[in-house]
Parts: C-alpha cells; structure tokens; sequence
C-alpha cells in the first residue's frame, strides 16, 4: 500500500521501518530532515520536504509526533497532511494527544472526504523497535478495518475502542493504570530494602501471585539499581497525565491517585530526572 510517515522520532522510526519491511511503499517527513535522510539510509523508501509532500500520493497516512499543537500543525497547517492528502485517503494519528483534538480533525477530514483515525500507541521504544506495540484505536469500523493490516506490521495488538476519540480515551485508562501500578511497585520495594529483606528474593516470590504485573517483571531490578536512563520519559507521562487530568475535570471522573502521582513525577523532575524512566519514582523515596 502507498503509505507515508510523519514524525521520525523514537517511536515514529521504527514504525515506519516496519511498514517498509512489511512491503508498503513509504514516504517519510520530520522536521528534522537529516533524520528522514536516515531513515531511507536503513529503509526502502522516500523523503518529503513537507507533511503534505509526504501525503499526497499516499493512501494511508500515519503521523506519531510530540503533542496537541504538533498534531495540528503537522495534520492541519498551510503544509500540512490535509491541504495535500488525497479524496478517499485515511489519516492514522499514533500521537497521545487528546480526545478533542482527535474529534475536530476527524470532523475536518470529514469535509474533505477523508477519514480519520485516533490510534495511540502504548509499549514504549522497546515495544516500537520490536514490532510489538499494543493500539487503541478511534474512528468509524470500516476505517479501522482498512488501516488494521497495514497496522498490524509493528503492532502485536491492534483494537477498535470505539468512535472518535475513544482510542485516546482508552490511552488515558492506560497512563492512569500505569501511574497507579508504578508508584506501588516502587513503595513495596523500598518498604523491602528498608525492612532489610532482599527485593530478588522477595520479587521472586510475590511475582507468582497476585501482585504481579508488567512493571514488577521488567522494572523492578533495574528500580534497585537506581537505573533509569531509558524508557519513557517522565516528561511524556506527565504530558499524558495532564491529558488525562483535564479530561477527568470534564467528564466528573475522580482521579485521586492519578494526580496524587503526578504530583510525585514532578518532584522526579526536580531530582533532575525529566528524561528517565517512569520507574523513577522510586529514587523520590530514597
């Protein structure tokens, strides 16, 4: 399928990698151009000059870049995906940005026949280097049954949530959890330490039950050692916090926890720590 990329960053490279190794025809656009010229180094395909170069021609477009204002300058500007992309094209966001953004593109790409599509991605760089990302996705069901193959190239799970926006709905359901699960993963092992028992040892026993998750599997070693240069940021989690906080303030959703957290994220940037790992939050506790 003639595809094209916009947004080149640590998630966007190795997505658009996958759709060319997939065999889809891909043009790619970043901001910064050195990085598309990379790109077509490592994978078969093209470069554009603007967003919409990129998207003129193709049939799908995906766009993964930083956050709202970058959702609609790349989507909706002079230069932009929607001035250029063809009737009858479809628009894939990978972006975390928020429901309403998602509903007012959708409804201008409406006007021009195109459709449109809110899919947040949740795995981290590992999860895009490997091929494995998990999606939410938004829109009408035949526009996701279009873009579900193509999608499946670097995803390991790709969902249809429901209309407009519930995909970045569902990403907020995803950083809340996150938050909630991170913070307790991080004060059980430093009650462990401060309790003088061993964290492997205790880890090994609690991970067969119930306490289990993700994050006690592939972070709790590394959160001992006080490693965190890696991973998602703490700077894109309080992003998607933040989204999540003022969808809550209008919805009547009662988040406590969840800004309780991001209260503790922020003392992390303080630490100096606006780039590690979410798992971070327990180097606040030391």
């Amino acid at each position: 399928m003639r595809t094209a990329f916009v947004g080149l960053g640590v998630m966007g490279y190795p997505m658009a990698g996958y759709l060319a190794k997939a065999g889809h025809e891909v043009t790619v656009y970043n901001r910064t151009a050195a990085k598309a010229e990379s790109w077509c180094a490592e994978f078969s395909g093209a470069t554009a000059a603007t967003p919409g170069e990129a998207a003129r021609n193709a049939e799908i477009v995906f766009s993964c870049v930083g956050n709202d204002d970058d959702v609609r300058e790349v989507l909706l500007g002079d230069d932009g995906v929607l001035a250029a992309v063809a009737d009858g094209a479809l628009i894939v966001d990978h972006t975390t940005a928020s429901a309403t953004t998602a509903r007012e593109i959708a409804a201008l790409a409406a006007d021009r026949a195109v459709g449109f599509l809110d899919a947040p991605v949740s795995g981290g760089q590992a999860g895009a280097e490997n091929g494995q990302l998990t999606v939410m996705v938004g829109g009408e069901k035949k526009d996701f049954e279009r873009a579900a193959p193509v999608i499946d190239s670097f995803a390991k799970a790709t969902t249809h949530i429901g209309p407009v926006g519930s995909g970045q709905l569902a990403k907020m359901v995803n950083q809340i959890c996150i938050a909630g699960v991170v913070q307790g993963l991080a004060e059980g092992l430093h009650f462990a330490k401060k309790s003088g028992l061993d964290p492997a040892i205790v880890i090994e026993s609690i991970s067969k039950g119930a306490a289990q998750s993700w994050q006690m599997e592939n972070r709790w070693q590394t959160m001992v050692n006080d490693e965190f240069d890696f991973g998602f940021a703490v700077d894109w989690m309080r992003k998607d916090l933040a989204i999540a906080l003022q969808e809550a303030s209008a919805n009547g959703a009662k988040l406590e926890m969840t800004q309780l957290v991001d209260q503790f994220y922020e003392e992390v940037q303080t630490l100096g720590g606006q780039r590690w790992d979410t798992s971070s939050l327990i180097a606040r506790l030391k």
